[in-house]
């Protein structure tokens, strides 16, 4: 498995599994139309995996 370290670095899947000592609040932010999407901050330790990948992979 590859852990990244560096800031800027970011990962992308369906379901995310996420553990960190400090928590923020999660922040609403809008999407495309009617749709809803949450924002978290992690600190002090924090660490996240890809449980489940994306089932479709975006087209560049």
């Amino acid at each position: 498995m590859t852990v990244l370290y560096e800031e800027g670095d970011a990962i992308k899947g369906d379901k995310i599994l996420c553990e960190a000592r400090k928590i923020g609040k999660p922040k609403i932010k809008h999407a495309t139309g009617r749709h809803k999407t949450q924002q978290l901050v992690l600190w002090e330790n924090s660490f996240a995996v890809i449980e489940k990948k994306l089932r479709f992979l975006p087209l560049d």
